[in-house]
């Protein structure tokens, strides 16, 4: 079906959501950024825990930030850290049985009931496509009882439909395995896996690219590894980094869907970019949400204000580093998160590029 689209400007985006990259494994992640910015930066490195971190430097020198004896140099422009994470929830291979089945551990949050029949990639010696399924009767032969059952992770098996001598020479504990699906357009939505958190390298890369040539600040663009089980990139690139401000860039919760009071819905599809207030791991500084505030007001950026009850992003490592940063979340509203099916309006995405630009060359 993507084959046959034309994604445009979100082309990249489709890329980003289509590749694998499971916590701990997000190399095809970091190799397709590299390959699509590599001159967009002045320095890129890849740190010990994998996390690309690429730096810009700042095109002027904020007022505030010159010292006030015009003979010396300028003082080091603001370091600003935007922090978005590349890794997809997914799974390992934990077991391999007598006929060549998978058994797998998550990594990352699953809600099993959307996990029942999926086609999932295997990275083994070479890519291996395999079925997802849970142990049981089918529903020819299932008890009303069985069927009312919702299967843990630990009763999924993958079927690669290959004798277990084979399967044994492709693949080995500990290879990762993702969920397939092709990224759509549907409507005014984008809609596939990994929405979460792929969204947010677009946002970033296309803000930095809008605000180049009047950016006032030095910006660390950092791919983040293993945020999906516990903001763990994000820590140590912010620990080497030192950021002044850090900015986390996610998905929220977008439950404007039936079955969900308006009053739980987080936020609302269509409506904008969302400014955090809070959520599980962060608070946002509070002169930091004014500023964005501000800015979106002025300019007539459509955004929303955000506070999620539950979760968290890698604002939250970023704030408690060292000493403490200033930071605050920006988010897309996604609907169905945590599923093949995760969507984004278009015009929120590009409203989070048009603000965060914005906020980069006030």
């Amino acid at each position: 079906m993507s084959d046959n689209t034309d994604f445009g400007e979100f082309e990249l985006l489709r890329r980003l959501t289509e590749a694998a990259g499971v916590s701990g494994r997000e190399e095809r992640i970091r190799d397709l950024i590299l390959a699509e910015t590599k001159d967009m930066w002045d320095e890129t490195h890849t740190d010990a825990m994998g996390n690309l971190i690429c730096l810009k430097r700042a095109a002027r020198t904020p007022a505030r930030s010159r010292r006030a004896d015009k003979k010396t140099a300028p003082a080091n422009p603001t370091r600003v850290m935007l922090a978005c994470h590349m890794d997809e929830i997914g799974f390992y291979v934990r077991y391999i049985d007598d006929d060549g089945r998978l058994r797998v551990q998550n990594v990352g949050g699953f809600d099993t009931r959307n996990l029942f029949a999926r086609r999932v990639l295997v990275q083994g010696k070479q890519d291996l496509v395999g079925v997802m399924n849970a142990v049981g009767r089918p529903v020819h032969l299932a008890t009303d009882e069985e069927k009312k059952k919702i299967p843990t992770v630990a009763e999924l098996f993958i079927d690669l439909f290959l004798p277990k001598p084979r399967v044994s020479r492709l693949v080995q504990i500990g290879d990762p395995v993702t969920l397939i699906q092709q990224t759509a357009m549907i409507g005014d939505a984008l809609t596939g896996k990994a929405m979460d958190n792929r969204i947010a390298l677009w946002v970033a890369i296309n803000a930095v690219r809008k605000a180049a040539h009047s950016c006032r600040y030095d910006v660390y663009f950092v791919a983040c590894v293993q945020e999906e089980v516990g903001v763990r990139g994000a820590t140590t690139a912010a620990y080497a980094i030192e950021p002044d401000v850090g900015i986390a860039i996610d998905t929220t919760l977008c439950c404007d869907t039936p079955g969900i009071g308006k009053d739980d819905a987080v936020t609302v599809f269509g409506q904008g970019v969302a400014i955090k207030v809070m959520d599980s791991l962060s608070i946002s500084h509070r002169g930091l949400f004014d500023e964005f505030l501000g800015i979106a007001r002025r300019k007539k950026i459509k955004h929303q204000i955000e506070v999620l009850p539950r979760g968290g992003t890698d604002a939250g490592a970023v704030q408690r580093t060292r000493a403490g940063t200033r930071a605050i979340t920006l988010s897309v509203p996604t609907r169905y998160i945590h599923t093949v099916t995760e969507a984004i309006h278009r015009k929120d995405a590009k409203a989070a590029v048009d603000l965060l630009a914005a906020w980069l060359s006030a």
